[in-house]
C-alpha cells in the first residue's frame, strides 16, 4: 500500500494527541471541516476506522490508537533530524512541574548546579497541587507524589521515602523537660491533605493510643505545614527531606527520633514522547542524583 499524504498524517497525529478535530484544526491554522475532510480521506485510504465521532470530540479506535504510535514517533524523529541537520544552534529548554513544597524545597535550592552543569538549557518551573496527568503544553517533566500508576509517561521511582514530626522549639517547651508524643497530639497538630494518615499511623507504630487533639489545623502543602509549625504553633507529619532544610537552620526540631515509612513517593513522570530528548533525559538523571533517600 502506498503511504499516505504526509498532510493526513500531520492531522491525524493533531486530532489523535488533543482528541478533537477542532483542537487539531487550531493547532494547524485550519478549519474543523478542513480536518474532517483529511481524517476521513485518510480513513478511505487505509480502509480502516481511525476516530469514534463523539458529540464532543472524537477518540481513537483500536486500530487508530496502534497507528497513532508509529506516526507519532516518525514526526518526532523527523522534527529531531531536521533541527539537528538544518536547525540554527539556539538554547534547549525543559519544562518541569512539581508540587509547589518539592519544587521550592527540593528543586530551586539546588537548580543552580544542573545550569551550570547544562548551560545550554533553560529551566521553566511550574507548581501543581495535585497532578494526575500532563496537559498539552504545559510540561514535560513532572515530578509527582503517589504509588506510580500513572499511564500518560515513563515513570521512574525516586525511592522509598520517610515522615518525621516536627516542631518549633518553643512549642515543645511548653510541655515541660521530658514532653510524650501523645501530649503533642492531643494538642495542636497539624495534617497535611493527603497524608491525614500519618497521624493515626504514627501513633501505632509508637505504640500509643490517639488522642483527639484540642486543635487541628490543615494545609494543602507540606511547605505551608513547615512555615506555619515554624512560627511556633503545633506539630506536623511531613516527608523527611522536605522538613531537612528548616532542620538545617533551626527553625524547626524532631521532639522524637522515630520515623514513619510511608508508601507513598515521589517519581519522575516522563511525558510520552520526550523522554528520548538529551535535555530531559539530563534533567531527570539530576533529580535522580539529588536524592540521598532509598
Amino acid at each position: 500500500m502506498d503511504l499516505p499524504h504526509p498532510t493526513w498524517l500531520r492531522t491525524f497525529e493533531a486530532a489523535a494527541r488533543l482528541a478533537s478535530f477542532s483542537a487539531a484544526a487550531d493547532e494547524l491554522g485550519l478549519t474543523p471541516a478542513a480536518v474532517s475532510q483529511q481524517m476521513r480521506l485518510l480513513e478511505d485510504h487505509l480502509k480502516t476506522t481511525l476516530f469514534e465521532r463523539l458529540p464532543r470530540g472524537v477518540a481513537l479506535t483500536d486500530m487508530g490508537e496502534a497507528y497513532a504510535q508509529p506516526v507519532r514517533q516518525s514526526l518526532a524523529d523527523m522534527r529531531t533530524a531536521t533541527a539537528g541537520l538544518f536547525g540554527a544552534a539556539r538554547k534547549r529548554q525543559i519544562k518541569v512541574r512539581a508540587s509547589i513544597s518539592y519544587a521550592t524545597l527540593i528543586i530551586a535550592p539546588r537548580l543552580n548546579e544542573f545550569l551550570a552543569e547544562y548551560p545550554d538549557i533553560d529551566v521553566e518551573l511550574s507548581t501543581f497541587v495535585w497532578a494526575g496527568r500532563f496537559q498539552q503544553g504545559l510540561g514535560d517533566v513532572d515530578i509527582r507524589f503517589g504509588h506510580g500508576d500513572w499511564t500518560d509517561g515513563h515513570v521512574t521511582h525516586l525511592g522509598h521515602e520517610y515522615a518525621i514530626p516536627v516542631c518549633h522549639r518553643d512549642h515543645l517547651a511548653r510541655f515541660g523537660n521530658a514532653p510524650t508524643f501523645d501530649q503533642l497530639a492531643a494538642d495542636h497538630i497539624t495534617t497535611i491533605h493527603g497524608s491525614e494518615a500519618d497521624w493515626p499511623q504514627l501513633m501505632e507504630q509508637l505504640g500509643l493510643t490517639s488522642p483527639v487533639p484540642q486543635k487541628v489545623t490543615r494545609f494543602d502543602s507540606s511547605l505551608m505545614a513547615l512555615q506555619f509549625v515554624s512560627s511556633g504553633y503545633g506539630t506536623a507529619i511531613v516527608v523527611e527531606s522536605f522538613a531537612s532544610a528548616f532542620l538545617d537552620r533551626g527553625a524547626v526540631v524532631r521532639p522524637i527520633p522515630e520515623k514513619l515509612a510511608i508508601r507513598p513517593a515521589h517519581f519522575i513522570v516522563e511525558r510520552e514522547g520526550t523522554e528520548r530528548r538529551d535535555e530531559v533525559r539530563a534533567f531527570s538523571d539530576w533529580v535522580k542524583s539529588i536524592h540521598s533517600w532509598s
